[in-house]
């Protein structure tokens, strides 16, 4: 495997770079890595590469489509095993395979939280929003054994950094009073990934999740302690989960569990992710590649019209059952300590 290779502003690993490090130092080191499995049922199969990172500060490059500039990402592969991933690219530039080996070859970045505490505190940060689970999802099923994310998030909070993160993992409600005490003091945004309700579609597609009501469950938990979560609805797949009936069903469950906006997102198929699901569709859907083959023969996203008529769907029903955008505000600062004494009043003011 190239671990050797993955340099921290190398375009091809896409893990981004520490601001201001060299653009040849490596991001960790063959010898740094340690490979173990566990003879346990839920990680029954799968190989965890231990690796002691660099950096875990990942600049998204610029010619990006996400709305955001720095990303944390403590692992890669995902036991999710999602089909469609389109991750799975990545793990090709280890040398490892991007289909079943994105499902089983897991590597963990065990020094994440002490490495984004030195970083945080840098002169050079300038205290920019950290978007998590944007890559693969840091509360898979490995996070259960590893708890990489507690200490992610007291980092964050203790510098006041304002985050967001994406899941499709329940284990987020370990730390939701983590999450609690840091929306007491920084802007925080949760978002659930679900992008359809079918029990037979999800078991296929997304065999290594939990099942889209335990998702919409921690939306209405985290609600229920005052953080509000949107819900990304993705991927809606065409001719499986895109009938009006089925987007009527998922976005009125979405609302029902309180989500405070719902988004939603077609599927696209990149290089890597496009094989392995195309491999899928054959085997469980058959009569569905040429349909395929014909809406994606541009690239790896679908027509502009189809993507706009499920968006105009969703939001028609979103603003029917009461779901209304999602609107970002400033990020709160922790309020500076009180001098011992002051022999005047003082306007103390938030940061």
């Amino acid at each position: 495997m190239r671990w050797e290779n993955l340099t921290v502003e190398s375009g091809a690993s896409r893990e981004g770079a520490e601001h201001g490090r060299a653009a040849d130092a490596a991001l960790f080191g063959a010898e740094a890595v340690v490979s173990r499995t566990f003879d346990t049922p839920e990680f029954r199969g799968i190989t965890f590469h231990e690796v002691r990172a660099r950096s875990v500060l990942n600049r998204v490059p610029g010619a990006s489509r996400m709305p955001f500039e720095w990303t944390v990402n403590p692992y890669r592969g995902c036991t999710h095993a999602c089909v469609y991933c389109f991750a799975r690219k990545t793990h090709g530039y280890l040398d490892l395979d991007t289909g079943i080996g994105f499902d089983t070859q897991i590597v963990v970045k065990v020094n994440a939280p002490e490495v984004l505490r030195r970083q945080l505190a840098s002169r050079r940060w300038q205290g920019d929003h950290v978007a998590m689970g944007t890559n693969v999802d840091c509360y898979q099923r490995a996070e259960g054994r590893y708890r990489l994310m507690p200490g992610i998030i007291d980092a964050l909070t203790e510098h006041a950094n304002p985050f967001s993160i994406l899941t499709k993992g329940t284990l987020i409600l370990r730390d939701l009073d983590l999450l609690v005490r840091a929306a007491e003091v920084t802007d925080v945004g949760i978002s659930v990934s679900v992008g359809f309700l079918d029990p037979e579609l999800w078991r296929t597609v997304e065999p290594g999740t939990p099942a889209p009501e335990r998702r919409l469950d921690v939306v209405r938990t985290l609600g229920e302690h005052g953080i509000g979560c949107g819900v990304l609805m993705a991927p809606v797949i065409p001719f499986l989960g895109d009938h009006p009936d089925q987007l009527r069903a998922t976005v009125r469950e979405i609302a029902a569990a309180g989500a405070t906006s719902v988004t939603p997102l077609t599927l696209h198929l990149r290089p890597g992710a496009r094989e392995w699901f195309m491999a899928w569709l054959t085997r469980h859907h058959p009569h569905l590649v040429r349909r395929y083959e014909r809406l994606y023969a541009q690239g790896a996203y679908a027509p502009k019209w189809y993507q706009r008529r499920i968006t105009r769907q969703v939001h028609e029903l979103a603003q029917e059952y009461g779901i209304g955008p999602a609107r970002g505000g400033p990020a709160r600062r922790i309020r500076p300590a009180e001098p011992a004494e002051v022999s005047e009043p003082t306007q103390l003011t938030l940061l």
